[in-house]
């Protein structure tokens, strides 16, 4: 029996468990998409899911542990990180998987969805970050790589290479009508590989950078 501190979905399950919620998951994530975090509702979840409303709210309690959950399943079925032999490279790989993500139809306004619901909801914003933080440290490897090949200053900083990569097109999907595309994904990469180069995502360089 789960007590009653353990958070919501946190359970690994399986068999017919792991079937449910599968099912559950998948009926959150088109309600999201579909509405909006506001217009979440547990017993609509249910009913798509075609599962007892009882087994929804005992489970998951709340649409907030409903999208912890869904953010957790998100993460662990991520793509794992590039090896194509270049900083460059693997950055690209990593932009285009973001572009592609954000530009689906249905992903694209699930992660509006999950971004709006992190900012009304603490739960759900631990959910967010514990989501960015496991395919931060996923794809820190790449970063790894390009120092041991010399491509980039040691003490070069993976999550901060990485998050300048992705930042420019999270932004441009919340704060354009024109979403984020091939063109966006190369700009950004090359203008983290260029601030790589320089030493900017080091310590030193952090400490060192004029301001303007």
């Amino acid at each position: 029996m789960t007590s009653d501190t353990t958070a919501p979905g946190s359970i690994r399950p399986g068999g017919r468990t792991a079937r449910v919620r599968e099912a559950v998951l998948h009926a959150a994530g088109d309600l999201l998409a579909e509405r909006g975090y506001a217009h979440l509702d547990l017993g609509e979840v249910a009913a798509r899911a075609e599962v007892g409303k009882t087994t929804v709210y005992r489970r998951w309690r709340t649409p907030a542990g409903l999208v912890a959950d869904l953010l957790v399943d998100m993460a662990e079925t991520s793509l794992p990180h590039s090896n194509t032999g270049s900083l460059r490279g693997d950055l690209l790989a990593n932009a285009r998987l973001v572009t592609k993500t954000l530009t689906d139809p249905r992903q694209g306004r699930l992660f509006r969805a999950l971004i709006a619901a992190g900012t009304t909801d603490d739960t759900a914003a631990a959910a967010l970050h514990a989501f960015y933080d496991t395919r931060l440290t996923e794809w820190s490897p790449c970063v790894d790589y390009a120092v041991t090949r010399g491509e980039i200053p040691p003490g070069t900083d993976p999550r901060a290479v990485l998050s300048a990569v992705s930042a420019p097109l999270y932004y441009r999907l919340l704060t354009s009508a024109a979403p984020p595309d091939e063109a966006a994904a190369t700009a950004a990469v090359a203008a983290a590989v260029i601030a790589a180069e320089a030493g900017v995502f080091t310590a030193e360089g952090t400490d060192s950078q004029p301001v303007r």
